[in-house]
């Protein structure tokens, strides 16, 4: 089975590799990774400017490789909510057949000094980066891992997320 993840960070492609080795056991996973646009701004604010970065990434993705079974697009975003800023990520995975399915990660909090970097305009890895003291964190543990003591990372979050998006590819209630 081949699957094109619209990312070459190796944290977001590992996360697909394992999720689809989850739900497709009995199948070779043979990924293969491009960079893609996500038309949405390098740091996506909100649910639907998030959802809206993979959404595009797995359709840019598709359009620069045909030839695959999936493609799959990832896009960490931030929304407030209440004066609390949280970081979240959307996953989008399109099918041969044009389907499309998504899902949601879980949020993780974020402390006001991370965003106060965010609002001077720094995407999150790099602001986590300054603030933590970090050195390309997105690419590691990501704002989950650091924050959790790597109780979760943006791995362990993202395999689940993926794995969730998969699920209208696998199971019957949903075919």
């Amino acid at each position: 089975m081949k699957v094109v993840v619209a990312s070459q960070n190796p944290v977001k492609v590992s996360a697909v590799q394992k999720a689809f080795s989850l739900q497709f056991p009995e199948c070779e996973i043979l990924i293969d990774s491009v960079s893609v646009a996500s038309d949405v701004p390098d740091q996506p604010l909100g649910e639907q400017q998030t959802r809206q970065g993979a959404v595009n990434r797995v359709h840019n993705a598709r359009a620069s490789t045909a030839q695959a079974d999936f493609w799959v697009g990832l896009e960490g975003g931030i929304s407030t909510v209440e004066d609390e800023a949280f970081t979240f990520a959307w996953m989008a995975i399109l099918d041969r057949s044009g389907k499309l399915s998504t899902s949601r990660s879980l949020a993780l909090p974020l402390p006001a000094k991370v965003m106060e970097r965010v609002g001077l305009g720094e995407e999150l890895g790099n602001a986590l980066d300054t603030v933590f003291g970090t050195k390309n964190i997105k690419h590691k543990g990501g704002a989950f891992g650091l924050l959790t003591d790597n109780y979760l990372t943006r791995q362990s979050v993202y395999i689940d997320t993926v794995f969730c998006a998969l699920l209208p590819f696998k199971k019957e209630a949903y075919l």
